[in-house]
């Protein structure tokens, strides 16, 4: 049940957006647009934080495992001080 919801979510993501500092491949684009099968191969990887960016409520009743619900408001002490690792957002709507 929660591997179709994952599903789900990540489908219904259209928005998931992945970013990272590629520092020994500067030819890579930073910025993209995932499948679901490589936002399935990244959760729970220790190189990648995953950003739920739902309305809190939203998060509350589910979110992808590990997931941080984003508050633009704490952007600075949710992201990361390691700008090597990838950053994962998503929310249920592209809107």
């Amino acid at each position: 049940m929660r591997d179709r919801w994952i599903r789900s979510v990540v489908v219904g993501a259209a928005a998931a957006v992945a970013v990272a500092a590629y520092a020994a491949d500067e030819t890579r684009e930073p910025f993209g647009m995932l499948t679901l099968d490589q936002v399935e191969k990244l959760v729970g990887q220790p190189n990648v934080v995953v950003f739920d960016v739902n309305h809190d409520d939203v998060f509350k009743k589910n979110h992808l495992p590990g997931a941080v619900r984003w508050d633009s408001a704490a952007a600075p002490k949710l992201l990361p001080r390691d700008k090597g690792r990838t950053l994962v957002f998503y929310c249920a709507s592209p809107s």
